[in-house]
């Protein structure tokens, strides 16, 4: 019997200033699919409230990648990539380099 492997997860979740939906929104969203997903534990939230998607020197995604750092978690949810970030280019950066080579799903 093939054992499945478990993903520990954090949900990401960002608004900014300008942007309209909700915190709660967005975790909602992410828990139901996590609920359809057996492989998955979502463990924590990690949340930049008020921060723009510009950069990533943001309070929630610094923790997140501490954590990711020190193997408390290797998932990564966001309710869409936006949330991630808005430099598509440093973004895609994380997604195909940082997170694979650190043994993350995202």
């Amino acid at each position: 019997m093939e054992r499945r492997k478990i993903y520990y997860a954090g949900a990401y979740i960002r608004m900014s200033k300008e942007d309209k939906g909700s915190i709660e929104n967005q975790g909602r969203l992410i828990e139901e699919y996590v609920k359809r997903r057996e492989e998955i534990v979502l463990c924590t939230r990690y949340v930049d409230e008020g921060y723009r998607g510009g950069d990533f020197i943001r309070p929630g995604f610094l923790h997140m990648m501490e954590d990711i750092e020190n193997r408390k978690i290797n998932c990564v949810i966001v309710k869409d990539l936006s949330r991630f970030g808005r430099n598509y280019i440093e973004s895609g950066m994380y997604i195909e380099q940082v997170f694979p080579n650190m043994g993350v799903r995202f």
